[in-house]
């Protein structure tokens, strides 16, 4: 019989990869949304009658030990959050219940359930935000400059807390910018090749983007899945920085972007100051060698194969709605 797989999450990007990557090594997986009037459920869309959904809600103790009740699961991979950092400023009380205490739920079910469940936490490198070292690593100390990057700095150690007094099997994943063509239109790098393409057919004439200095560590987000699930195999549970190593200004993602249509960026990239955040994140670059020596992972995807899957994917989609 094959493992038992929770995911918070399921419908966005990672959760989505993950449930490829568990489906393909025989787990069976339940994933976890949220019940609304309306289900957003394309990332999974392709997976219907290969996975199990239930309804329950991280602001909602009682629905996730139902979950974990229920299901009894060998795994849980929480990775639902208010995950838009950008939002987190117009919406920080919420972020804060739900990127934050919402950890704390989950890993309350999971104590009051079976202790012997293992953990996955989504971390996030926005958690080091006011760089104190680079490049950063698992124990670089963190400084957030969001109130999305303050709610998973809760997240993190609360886990560590559980950890450590109730000797749960729970890790965090320091995961470093991760993209896809399955990213959200409202995340910088899905807004430029959206843009890109959209610019390419002629359906749009500029790109409104806010700080093209700012540096992040870009990898694509079904290689770091891949970490999320060797975490959780290893004997001992520690915390892993999840990253590529290598960084790149907004800027080189633009330009890459417009060379995969063959077009210069500078005549259709506007900078709108509504798009610069409150307080910058100016520079993220991570160290995986811990990832790399202990889980053998590697990143298998580069930045330039990165940009141009995002790009072409967007071409695709909207060629469709393009009448000829």
């Amino acid at each position: 019989m094959g493992k038992t797989a929770v995911i918070t999450g399921i419908t966005g990007q990672d959760g989505s990869y993950l449930a490829e990557l568990l489906l393909d090594k025989g787990y069976r997986v339940v994933g976890v949304t949220r019940r609304t009037s309306t289900q957003v459920n394309e990332r999974i869309n392709h997976l219907e009658g290969k996975l199990e959904l239930v309804s329950a809600d991280l602001l909602d103790q009682s629905s996730l030990t139902t979950v974990i009740r229920d299901t009894r699961p060998d795994e849980v991979y929480n990775l639902a959050a208010q995950s838009f950092v950008p939002a987190s400023w117009a919406q920080p009380v919420l972020t804060g219940e739900f990127t934050a205490l919402g950890v704390t739920r989950v890993l309350e079910a999971i104590r009051s359930v079976d202790p012997g469940i293992r953990m996955y936490q989504a971390s996030s490198s926005e958690m080091f935000g006011l760089v104190r070292e680079v490049p950063q690593r698992e124990s670089t100390p963190f400084h957030p400059r969001s109130p999305y990057g303050v709610a998973k700095v809760y997240g993190h150690w609360i886990t560590v807390n559980y950890r450590e007094s109730y000797d749960l099997f729970a890790v965090s994943g320091i995961l470093f910018n991760h993209e896809s063509e399955r990213r959200g239109l409202e995340f910088v790098t899905r807004k430029i090749t959206d843009g890109v393409a959209r610019i390419k057919l002629g359906l749009a004439a500029e790109l409104r983007l806010g700080n093209l200095d700012a540096q992040r560590d870009w990898g694509f987000a079904g290689d770091y899945v891949r970490a999320m699930w060797l975490m959780l195999q290893q004997p001992a549970p520690q915390d892993y920085v999840i990253a590529t190593g290598r960084t790149h200004a907004v800027r080189d993602f633009v330009r890459l972007a417009f060379e995969c249509v063959d077009l210069r960026w500078e005549p259709y990239v506007v900078v709108d100051p509504r798009f610069v955040r409150p307080a910058e994140v100016d520079l993220l670059i991570g160290d995986p060698a811990k990832a790399k020596a202990q889980l053998g992972w590697e990143p298998e995807t580069t930045f330039e194969q990165l940009v141009e899957r995002m790009v072409r994917a967007d071409l695709e989609r909207l060629s469709r709605t393009v009448t000829v």
